[in-house]
């Protein structure tokens, strides 16, 4: 009789395996299309505003005039963190900025007057007050870290550039909080993701919204989810010259090495979010007096051309690190930064999840030892 496992297809990482139904995000993998509820990435990008995205994916629609002006003042008043949770950052100011966020997400639970309430509306305002503090979260700790003290957020600054305000304590050209708006719209959702398949997952237990979002940041530090983006600045600054990124591919594919920043699990074509990270590397590199940057960019895709037919092509975060590089931003906070702009897509995953909750628990087919008899200690 043949054995029932036979019949058991593994797909280990869960590889094209559909787990539910959403209406956020859809994903042409082949075509390299993002869609963000029906609307093309590259019009969100090029047309939208951070605070429009976050609105149209918690709510489903693009916003009026009205509507956006009254979510853009909930956004702002939710910039705030109890003192508490800034004396837990001091506590831990020497960790990895990722560790620090994920503890301050944590500890932030205790504060909200709505933590326990897993209603539709009550998650929506927490996951608003989540959008405006995990950004300042993250720039407390890069000032507290440096022994100064945080800066507090500017109330006539949009989300983007108040968050570089908090940041850098200096204030953003127009530009430049331009293209952080548009880094924030790139990363704030890309469907059932590791980190938000991990606040599904935390979610399908009725846990609050705090507890799936601390499990998502948890899962996003792992380097093999958010790392890339701090990994291609090491290795453009490891090439240190645009000659000589041919040879660098070349050794890579030869030691069958990855080449950071190329490739991605979904996408056989390129990133769709790539293009318009890129055009900021190109303005930002020469206003800044440093071309080769973005040169050496642009070597590594031409010696990577001969595997795009492989579907190894450049993905969002090969450009996204350099732009935050010529930023003066350090390089341990390139992830925390990819989080500052998920929280909204973390949120409406987990509203989805709530909407038609179901424990999610998955098999693993058992491979051990066959049944056998328990020996005592004195006969081992």
């Amino acid at each position: 009789m043949p054995d029932e496992s036979d019949k058991i297809q593994i797909r280990r990482g869960l590889k094209d395996v559909y787990f539910d139904r959403s209406s956020v995000c859809s994903i042409d993998g082949r075509a390299g299309e993002l869609r963000y509820r029906g609307y093309s990435i590259h019009d969100l990008a090029e047309r939208s505003t951070f605070e429009e995205t976050c609105y149209l994916l918690m709510h489903g629609e693009l916003p009026s005039g009205a509507q956006l002006q009254a979510f853009e003042a909930e956004l702002r008043a939710a910039r705030r963190l109890p003192p508490e949770v800034l004396e837990i950052i001091r506590g831990v100011r020497h960790a990895h900025p990722m560790d620090v966020l994920r503890t301050a997400v944590s500890a932030l639970a205790a504060f909200d007057p709505e933590v326990a309430d897993n209603a539709r509306e009550a998650t929506l305002r927490k996951g608003i007050r989540l959008t405006s503090q995990v950004p300042m979260i993250v720039a407390a700790h890069e000032h507290i870290r440096n022994g100064r003290e945080p800066v507090a957020p500017a109330p006539d600054l949009g989300h983007a550039a108040n968050f570089l305000w908090m940041l850098k304590g200096q204030r953003p050209s127009a530009d430049t909080a331009r293209l952080m708006d548009t880094d924030m719209i790139l990363h704030a959702e890309h469907g059932s993701n590791a980190s938000t398949f991990t606040a599904r997952v935390v979610a399908g237990t009725e846990a609050n919204l705090h507890a799936a979002i601390t499990a998502a940041v948890a899962a996003l530090s792992g380097p093999a989810h958010g790392g890339a983006a701090e990994n291609v600045m090491h290795m453009a600054r490891e090439i240190g010259e645009a000659s000589q990124a041919a040879e660098y591919v070349r050794r890579k594919r030869a030691n069958k090495e990855a080449v950071m920043g190329f490739g991605h699990r979904v996408y056989r074509a390129e990133d769709p979010r790539a293009r318009h990270m890129r055009a900021g590397v190109e303005k930002l590199s020469r206003e800044m007096g440093q071309p080769q940057w973005y040169q050496i960019l642009e070597a590594l895709v031409e010696a990577m051309k001969p595997y795009a037919r492989h579907g190894v092509n450049v993905n969002v975060d090969f450009y996204a690190g350099v732009v935050y590089y010529l930023n003066g931003i350090p390089a341990d906070l390139f992830v925390p930064i990819f989080a500052v702009g998920r929280v909204p897509g973390w949120t409406v995953s987990v509203l989805e999840q709530l909407e038609n909750n179901i424990l999610i628990r998955p098999l693993t087919l058992y491979t051990g030892p066959e049944p056998r008899e328990y020996a005592e200690i004195a006969n081992r």
